[in-house]
């Protein structure tokens, strides 16, 4: 196991502080009369507060990820454990994260709002990592390091041996978001987690479990860092439908299992039928459930498409990513109507 002082990454105020212990905190026994969390008494689907620690949803994910409880953060959706990693660990003005680009934009955005300074390195051509680079733009501030993988706008896996070579060498906290993972032909690094002690991996509900409205995001790590998170976490950041609803469909994993097959033998029927049009120059290798693909005029294409009724995400302004549209797996039917619209341009 690698040498790691998270003591001293944490932030000396997050380390003194007191954290706010709610009424749900203090009591989780059984009880027929609640009159300590100032609740409407009268009985419906939410007048109770939700349990803040979230335990029996944990306890669900755990045993799908195998891993266990105290190694498990949930925030409302991903984003929340992006910008508690940075407030937990950086000191405004000060220290800075290392953000290789081009990637998911929230990592800059957290950081920006924190008054955290943005370091960036470039992916290389292939968009994968530049070790070099990276060792070259770390400072004795930096304290968070943020890879995607699969990578968004991209949808490349990292290079494993990469990734390990980081973890060995920078000193601070590295975050893998792995939003994608379920899409791929690669286990998660969650296996990794008792090696690497500065290792948080990220994941989500949005994606393959098809339950991108309930705001759900996991992030994953050893024990003191998952403490350091909930000490700064609000009360009660996941409320109770969401953690019902997330219960109930952890359930289905055979559905999920069944959605994650059909959207990526959709991937590949989508690929090889865009391959054959005029309008493009060429498809980015994936892991995900969107293909990065270069056109002829990507914003004319895109216009195009929007009157079509057709929505993708124009990415030609992003680096690496010039004439490039990000375009989302969709069912056989809607990858049908997509390629219709496309072959008339």
């Amino acid at each position: 196991m690698k040498s790691f002082d998270l003591n001293s990454l944490v932030r000396d105020n997050v380390k003194n502080m007191k954290p706010y212990s709610s009424a749900r905190d203090e009591f989780q026994g059984s009880a027929s009369v609640f009159l300590d969390a100032n609740e409407n008494p009268y009985a419906s689907l939410y007048n109770r507060y939700p349990d803040p620690q979230q335990l029996k949803l944990k306890e669900k994910i755990g045993a799908l990820k195998k891993v266990a409880t105290n190694q498990i953060f949930l925030g409302n959706g991903s984003d929340e454990a992006i910008d508690l990693i940075i407030r937990a660990f950086c000191i405004p003005g000060k220290d800075n994260v290392i953000i290789p680009q081009p990637t998911y934009g929230m990592y800059s955005v957290s950081a920006e709002t924190n008054d955290v300074e943005i370091l960036t390195t470039t992916l290389t051509p292939d968009f994968d990592i530049d070790i070099d680079s990276i060792l070259k733009t770390v400072t004795a501030n930096s304290k968070v390091l943020f890879l995607c993988s699969p990578n968004n706008p991209s949808g490349n896996l990292l290079s494993q041996g990469k990734i390990k070579t980081l973890l060995e060498k920078f000193n601070g906290l590295m975050v893998v978001d792995e939003a994608y993972i379920d899409f791929a032909n690669q286990s998660s690094l969650t296996t990794w987690l008792k090696e690497y002690p500065n290792l948080l991996v990220l994941q989500t509900l949005s994606k393959a479990w098809g339950l991108a409205a309930l705001r759900l995001g996991m992030c994953f790590s050893n024990r003191e860092i998952i403490s350091v998170l909930n000490k700064i976490k609000p009360p009660y950041n996941i409320n109770e439908a969401t953690q019902q609803l997330a219960l109930e469909h952890l359930g289905h994993v055979v559905q999920k299992e069944i959605w994650v097959k059909e959207i990526i033998d959709q991937r590949e029927i989508l690929k090889s039928a865009l391959e054959k049009l005029k309008v493009v120059i060429k498809i980015f290798p994936s892991d995900a459930n969107f293909l990065l693909v270069k056109v002829n005029n990507p914003i004319a294409a895109y216009d195009y498409l929007i009157k079509q009724g057709i929505v993708v995400r124009d990415r030609s302004k992003v680096m690496l990513c010039e004439g490039c549209l990000r375009i989302t797996v969709g069912t056989e039917k809607e990858n049908e109507l997509l390629i219709k619209a496309l072959s008339k341009i």
